[in-house]
């Protein structure tokens, strides 16, 4: 049987563009990850991984034209927004080669012996080591940082490991653009070119998660395929760390007192958060808890008049559009759900922003028949939830989902802690997300050391951040030498310290 072509779509029209390639095999992908697992030991040089990440972002810079318009044409995101990502990306590329030189992530840990403790403590020493080949998964509203060069894919070289990518449906021509370059980047440093490999189609991903040879997995896109692929990496003889992104409400509670100082700013600002790309980010604001009365009718009101100006988009692809127009239809027709400024499908291939509205005590009874109502819905739309006070907000809260973020819009004096309602919702907020904020919208992902992308499930399926420094740790595991010889430590672990490692030796740090 032929295998299948990979066709480049475009969203405006929703036809297609040309063949970019064909669909992997088995036996494609049984050879690319056989490839990979064949170039870890050429990655455990330090300066040669450092070397290939900024090899990597000279080469997505070099080849920016193409990529940026192979990504337009099938992404439909626009060139602004596709500029500022792929600076991202190469950013990310950077930060990692950074992180690899400076050295912390190893976590060197060294106790020297000690015979006079009770127990007799022998000599100990600590670091962490690559996992072996990763499976990256591509998602699909982020066709350069979270997808074949983005940041799984930087972070897994980072720590050493090998990247077999199963590239995205929605954006084939732009991941071979993108694979391209990383693997010209890898012999530019004179390492195989197989140490990242790009793979195609359904079958590929079921095939990928299912090799011996793969040792772990990282996942963005929909609870259901992250479930599946979950399941799969667990289901395995032996099990692989699978380090899914899967959905998020991303709720934002804000306070009468926050209402009546500035309902029209906090109106206009969530409006733009929620429109910004399409509302196609993972941390759009999905769920709004807005009190009863005048300050939240004016808040409402401005909300309203924002999304009704705000212009119609495309979707990523036209199943998602289904699942957006359908998703809003099915949850404006529940009892007691106003649609004031209705969201839905626009002209040929667009969408239109909106808003649907609902008693906060539909959310808060349990098994309520308004569960749709705290389900992601992708898209421009928002639920804006009014409530009576304070007890309403915790019973919504306690029946919602982990989340990537969780947001309080507060007062002046509640931000300076002049009353505890602002310490109160913190507090109650940080249980159910990995990023918590405070007068601010949750859309816009700072790349930084202290970023924590991640959260409670489903939001994520591990305690790891995707984005951010640390993201490195998730394809490593620590190792401890026992009383080993200094000519058989490696050379991270050896007292001379050849490779001047932050570390902390007999509990006092160095470095």
């Amino acid at each position: 049987m032929p295998a299948e072509p990979v066709w480049s779509v475009d969203p405006r029209t929703g036809k297609r563009r040309e063949q970019v390639t064909t669909e992997a095999t088995a036996a494609d992908v049984d050879q690319a990850v056989r490839a990979a697992h064949a170039t870890v030991g050429r990655l455990a040089d330090r300066d040669t991984r450092i070397a290939l990440l900024r090899a990597a972002a000279d080469a997505l810079e070099a080849d920016r034209e193409a990529i940026i318009a192979a990504a337009d044409a099938e992404t439909a995101l626009g060139l602004p927004r596709l500029t500022g990502e792929l600076g991202r990306t190469t950013g990310q590329l950077r930060a990692f080669a950074d992180e690899v030189e400076d050295g912390a992530y190893l976590g060197v840990i060294i106790d020297h012996a000690d015979a006079s403790l009770t127990p007799p403590r022998p000599d100990l020493r600590r670091y962490k080591i690559p996992l072996g080949v990763v499976a990256v998964y591509s998602a699909s509203n982020f066709p350069l940082a979270f997808s074949v060069p983005g940041g799984d894919t930087a972070s897994a070289l980072a720590a050493g490991c090998p990247v077999v990518v199963k590239a995205h449906p929605d954006h084939p021509a732009t991941s071979a653009l993108t694979g391209a370059a990383l693997r010209r980047a890898a012999a530019q440093v004179g390492l195989p070119e197989d140490v990242v490999s790009v793979v195609h189609g359904f079958e590929a991903g079921i095939e990928l998660i299912k090799h011996p040879l793969v040792s772990a997995a990282g996942f963005t896109g929909s609870v259901r395929g992250g479930r599946a692929l979950f399941d799969a990496a667990a289901a395995r003889p032996t099990p692989i760390p699978f380090h899914g992104e899967l959905g998020s409400l991303n709720p934002v509670v804000i306070t009468e007192a926050a209402a009546a100082e500035r309902a029209e700013e906090i109106g206009e600002g969530l409006a733009g958060s929620v429109t910004l790309g399409t509302g196609q980010f993972c941390v759009k604001p999905g769920l709004v808890l807005a009190p009863q009365g005048e300050a939240g009718d004016r808040l409402v009101a401005t909300l309203g008049e924002k999304l009704a100006a705000a212009a119609p988009g495309v979707l990523l692809d036209t199943r998602m559009r289904d699942n957006f127009i359908n998703g809003v239809a099915a949850r404006a027709e529940l009892a007691e759900v106003t649609t004031s400024t209705a969201a839905g499908g626009g002209e040929e291939q667009t969408v239109v922003p909106g808003f649907l509205t609902v008693p906060a005590a539909r959310l808060a009874e349990d098994g309520s028949a308004h569960e749709l109502l705290i389900e992601e819905c992708f898209g421009p739309v928002t639920v804006i939830a009014r409530y009576t006070d304070s007890q309403q907000v915790s019973q919504v809260l306690d029946r919602l989902p982990g989340n990537l973020t969780a947001t309080v819009q507060l007062s002046a004096a509640e931000a300076a802690g002049e009353t505890g309602d602002g310490a109160a919702l913190v507090a109650e907020l940080t249980p159910l997300a990995g990023r918590v904020l405070v007068n601010g919208w949750p859309t816009g992902v700072a790349v930084t050391t202290a970023q924590h992308h991640g959260g409670p499930y489903p939001a994520t399926t591990s305690t790891s951040t995707s984005v951010g420094a640390t993201a490195i740790e998730r394809w490593l595991r620590p190792v401890a030498y026992q009383s080993t010889p200094q000519a058989l430590l490696p050379q991270e672990l050896k007292d001379a310290n050849p490779l001047g490692l932050p570390r902390r030796v007999n509990g006092k740090r160095e470095g």
